[in-house]
């Protein structure tokens, strides 16, 4: 988690490069610090070597999927906020948040609804904050 509970830096996991171009673009234009992976194995190197505070995952890729990438990452990082992303939401989605995932969003997502899941996850680090008496 970012210093004063702010989500700084997002990691971007989606085998198809114009949803990763997509979203990056929309993220660093908000002031995010951003990574990509193009799949899981990808993401997990990323988010051993990078200081991650919220994930958005595609559900459907190859050699590693977003929900074995979510029990990977949870691993890692207990706390690590993931957001996963599918174009027909489906049993894995649900499965997604039953282990952890905030949220589970629709392809094409809602530029609005992307930056409301951030301003969600920075809600979320504050509480965590805040229950341990640390100021932001």
């Amino acid at each position: 988690m970012a210093p004063g509970g702010r989500v700084k830096n997002i990691l971007i996991v989606d085998d198809t490069d114009v949803i990763r171009r997509l979203l990056s673009e929309l993220l660093i234009g908000e002031g995010y610090q951003v990574f990509t992976a193009c799949d899981g194995e990808e993401a997990i190197s990323v988010i051993q070597s990078e200081s991650i505070d919220l994930v958005f995952c595609d559900v459907h890729m190859p050699r590693l999927n977003g929900l074995e990438t979510l029990k990977r990452s949870r691993k890692l990082n207990p706390d690590l906020l993931f957001v996963m992303t599918d174009s027909l939401p489906d049993e894995l989605s649900e499965a997604a948040r039953k282990i952890g995932a905030i949220d589970c969003i629709a392809k094409p997502f809602d530029i609005e609804e992307v930056r409301s899941i951030v301003v969600r996850a920075e809600g979320f680090y504050e509480k965590v904050l805040n229950a341990h008496g640390v100021r932001s």
